[in-house]
């Protein structure tokens, strides 16, 4: 390995340890834009090639923009808390009951709103409503950070990583749900069943029966419907193979701006509650990346996926699991970006590539890293006072995520 090469990859691997493990509690994207900044500075990847690499995202950061500013806004007008509070009065004196009704609901938070918004927006209402409930939170808790990730391939807007994956252009809305339909069914049950059998104890007996809230304001009823108008919308482009980022950006900020003219609000407010920090996470790990690829990293990647596909069924098998494993290893961003690029080159059957999003979807449910969206989730809960250590989650994630990953691409293959 020449001097140069060793200096990118010390890099890249310095900066992927600071996005997982957070020294001095600094934020990710800090660790990533640190990264790429070192990389130009240095003369290791020419500032043009940076650049690219960066507008590469465009369709991603459009994506995740709108995703975000929906959240905010059906957060801020009390939605999540309303699907909570319909939750915990439907729950009917039931623990169990109410840890399905919280699972469902990220189910259809996160195929619509994607995982992120499970995590961030969800998982606070969840917590609250735990309370309310005096129940114990951490079953709960769990539920919202597996199913964003159990869920997040029902549809290409599920999950900004499918984004990733195919460079954002997701094949055709009917494509995906022929694809994915079932595979995405096996892992959401089996996931279900899983944190059922492993939060056992957790879940039995009562909870407090909780009066159901008022029904939602003005503001939140828009907020709602721009929601719904939003998931329509995109499974109609979709449909029509157009890339999902731009309308997802325009249907966002009509819908805050609608709300906020309902209620003779400015929207700045809003727009400063959303995480603009992912969007500068996903362009250093873009420009990551691309440095990587110059040292011919991906190479042993490539010929791997071609070796795969002189045998279909069993190389989709292991090119899923392989991906899952090492999405906990250097985060599901990265190794979604990585598997792009290499099946650009090798251009595997479609069986193959399949398996690759489902690996790095489902992946990320074994470590608290794995993920966007389960770090995310993570910075909620600490907010919130509660602490789920790497092995506690890990504990649950290990057999939770093989038995859903295992379910899925078997039910891919089938």
């Amino acid at each position: 390995m020449s001097l140069v090469n060793g200096a990118i990859w010390g890099i890249a691997g310095l900066s992927t340890a600071g996005v997982i493990v957070r020294p001095m509690r600094l934020p990710e994207w800090i660790w990533a834009v640190t990264g790429a900044v070192l990389l130009v500075a240095l003369g290791l990847i020419p500032i043009v090639t940076a650049g690219e690499a960066v507008l590469k995202g465009l369709d991603v950061y459009l994506f995740l923009i709108g995703m975000m500013v929906l959240s905010e806004t059906a957060r801020l007008h009390g939605v999540f808390d309303w699907v909570a509070a319909w939750s915990v009065a439907h729950a009917r004196g039931s623990a169990t009951r109410l840890f399905t009704l919280v699972y469902l609901a990220g189910v259809v938070v996160t195929i619509f709103l994607s995982n992120d918004a499970t995590a961030v927006v969800l998982t606070p209402a969840v917590f609250a409503v735990a309370r309310k409930a005096k129940v114990d939170p951490l079953p709960m808790l769990l539920a919202c950070a597996m199913v964003a990730n159990a869920a997040s391939f029902v549809l290409p807007i599920s999950n900004p990583a499918n984004l990733v994956l195919y460079g954002g252009h997701t094949p055709p809305l009917g494509a995906w749900i022929r694809s994915f339909a079932l595979p995405s069914i096996g892992a959401i049950v089996a996931t279900y069943f899983a944190l059922r059998f492993m939060e056992r104890e957790r879940l039995t007996g009562g909870c407090a029966t909780v009066e159901e809230k008022a029904a939602l304001d003005a503001g939140g009823k828009v907020a709602l419907g721009g929601i719904l108008a939003t998931a329509l919308l995109l499974l109609i482009v979709s449909a029509f193979d157009i890339p999902l980022g731009l309308p997802t950006a325009i249907a966002g900020t009509l819908t805050a701006f609608g709300v906020s003219a309902l209620r003779r609000r400015s929207p700045w407010p809003l727009w400063g509650g959303v995480a603009w920090g992912v969007l500068r996470l996903v362009a250093g790990l873009f420009v990551l990346v691309e440095a990587l690829d110059r040292t011919g990293a991906f190479a042993p990647i490539v010929s791997a996926l071609h070796d795969a596909a002189r045998e279909p069924t069993s190389g989709a098998l292991a090119s899923g699991t392989v991906l899952a494993v090492v999405s906990n290893l250097i985060n599901n961003l990265p190794a979604g970006l990585i598997a792009s690029t290499a099946i650009a080159r090798a251009q595997p059957p479609q069986d193959i590539i399949d398996a690759l999003l489902i690996g790095v979807d489902l992946g990320p449910n074994l470590s608290v890293t794995g993920s966007l969206a389960t770090i995310l989730w993570l910075q909620v809960i600490h907010r919130e006072g509660e602490n789920i250590g790497f092995w506690r989650f890990a504990k649950v994630g290990a057999v939770a995520m093989p038995v859903a990953l295992a379910a899925a691409l078997l039910l891919r293959s089938v």
